[in-house]
């Protein structure tokens, strides 16, 4: 039976963007404005301000008006998230990694 979760299906959809995760990486070092971030690709301002919309609705980042423009922060509680999930799949690939070891060690 499969487990529907609308919040990280749609966290990781948002990051399955490479625009959108280069986004995020900008946004780990300083705020920007919107202005900012569409300056940095090859593509329209709508375009950008679109991958920003699924990047709010995911819950990555924080939008704020700041008289005419938008301030864009990322709000690291959503990459928690997506690490926590990730985690435990990271605990089972070492607990068969490990028990790999075991059986090539007693190979030798």
């Amino acid at each position: 039976m499969v487990e529907y979760n609308p919040y990280l299906d749609g966290l990781f959809k948002s990051l399955a963007d490479p625009v959108r995760r280069d986004i995020l990486q900008r946004l780990v070092h300083a705020q920007h404005t919107i202005s900012q971030l569409a300056a940095q690709y090859e593509m329209s301002f709508a375009a950008v301000a679109k991958h920003l919309n699924v990047l709010e609705k995911a819950k990555l980042i924080i939008k704020r008006r700041k008289g005419k423009e938008q301030i864009v922060s990322i709000a690291p509680e959503a990459l928690k998230d997506a690490s926590q999930y990730l985690e435990q799949f990271e605990a089972l690939w070492n607990y068969r990694f490990d028990a790999l070891d075991q059986i090539l060690q007693e190979d030798d």
